[in-house]
């Protein structure tokens, strides 16, 4: 499913040449439920960009679906990023105004697919998530572990190849973001294919596979 052969990543920052990821080879199989984990600065953020067709390898190759992301066009890369990825940001990244129900359906309504067919998914991922009596709530009117798990519902409501995950916790107590990573633990038994990134060993320890990252080069796996 997710493929990257010897991938690096250099930043130059005016006279400075950062070099984010170094010759890093990976694989993940459809159903896998990874944890790549890193200090800051180690590069898991820049190497998750490049997983989620957010951002391009200097060197190397990439590919999803067995596709080389390189040959992608524009088009393309956005449809792969809206049908085929779903992604769970630390921030929550929701639309303050906009109600629950409409926040989850953002991705559907940028695929152009028609309304009630739209709110019928956004539903169905929002019952998934445990928030069916939540759906005409504003963002303001949630905790913050609710609001996350809005946007595991939008991750999901397109059916993705692929949820990554950025941090998902990093704002939330301990407790509640262990009852998120029970989330993430059930969709996976469900099937999904789920890429982790975070600092902390505890929420890492929820994967069944975990990717050591250290100035840009793999250090181990487990």
């Amino acid at each position: 499913m997710i493929r990257a052969e010897n991938v690096s990543r250099i930043y130059q920052m005016g006279k400075v040449t950062i070099k984010a990821l170094d010759g890093v080879s990976l694989r993940v199989e459809k159903g896998q439920f990874v944890a790549i984990i890193g200090p800051s600065g180690s590069g898991k953020s820049t190497l998750m960009d490049i997983i989620g067709c957010l951002d391009t390898p200097t060197s190397g190759s990439y590919y999803f679906n067995d596709r080389s992301v390189a040959s992608l066009d524009s088009d393309d890369l956005a449809r792969v990023r809206n049908q085929e990825i779903g992604f769970v940001f630390q921030t929550f990244n929701l639309l303050p105004r906009a109600t629950t129900l409409h926040n989850v359906q953002l991705p559907l309504l940028y695929a152009s697919i028609r309304a009630s067919l739209r709110k019928k998914k956004a539903v169905e991922a929002l019952e998934s998530v445990g928030l069916g009596e939540r759906m005409t709530h504003l963002p303001s009117e949630m905790s913050g572990g609710e609001r996350q798990r809005v946007a595991i519902a939008r991750a999901l409501v397109n059916n993705p190849s692929i949820i990554l995950a950025d941090e998902p916790t990093g704002n939330l107590d301990t407790k509640t973001g262990q009852e998120i990573m029970k989330i993430f633990g059930r969709l996976n038994e469900e099937g999904h294919t789920i890429i982790l990134v975070t600092h902390e060993k505890g929420v890492a320890s929820w994967a069944q596979r975990l990717i050591y990252l250290r100035d840009g080069r793999i250090e181990r796996e487990e």
